[in-house]
């Protein structure tokens, strides 16, 4: 069992792609805390796939009463379709290769980040603001202090 916080402040960036991925050497909760967020995520994606305007106007709050608004439900949509793919993904690394827990969270850190340089330059007009960009940037900071916590061994030689 490890302990519950790194061994080492210096982070071991050579963890994003272990040797031995059965294995995960950091801290147990940051596996915990990645399975928090990978549920959220796979709900999240399962609530809008089955909404019938995928989520767009009734949660993101785009106007999709205009010309093209099935398109942009459509798109959306597909999105889901996608984000459930890596959703699955990402579980098979948790689960089965437990040493790519550093990986799943930097895929959570820099998704978000991804997501905002998208939307500057293309940007999106809606009505009000959508939970999930309300929340990007309070979640942003948590994952990133837990991946660094993740990259900090818990075990062996504390350098």
């Amino acid at each position: 069992m490890t302990r519950l916080l790194p061994t080492s402040r210096r982070p071991d960036f050579s963890a994003l792609l272990p040797a031995d991925p059965a294995r995960f050497a950091g801290p147990s909760f940051t596996w915990w805390f990645a399975a928090v967020c990978l549920t959220m995520i796979a709900v999240r994606s399962l609530i809008h796939l089955l909404s019938a305007d995928d989520g767009a106007h009734s949660i993101a709050t785009i106007d999709t009463a205009i010309a093209g608004g099935a398109n942009i439900i459509a798109l959306l949509g597909q999105w889901r379709a996608i984000q459930l793919l890596l959703a699955v993904l990402l579980w098979v690394l948790l689960i089965r290769y437990r040493g790519f827990v550093p990986l799943v969270l930097l895929v959570f850190l820099v998704e978000p980040v991804l997501r905002a340089v998208s939307g500057q330059l293309k940007p999106l007009a809606t009505v009000g603001i959508a939970p999930g960009a309300a929340m990007n940037w309070v979640v942003v900071p948590v994952i990133a202090v837990t991946l660094w916590m993740a990259l900090g061994p818990t075990e062996g030689d504390p350098s």
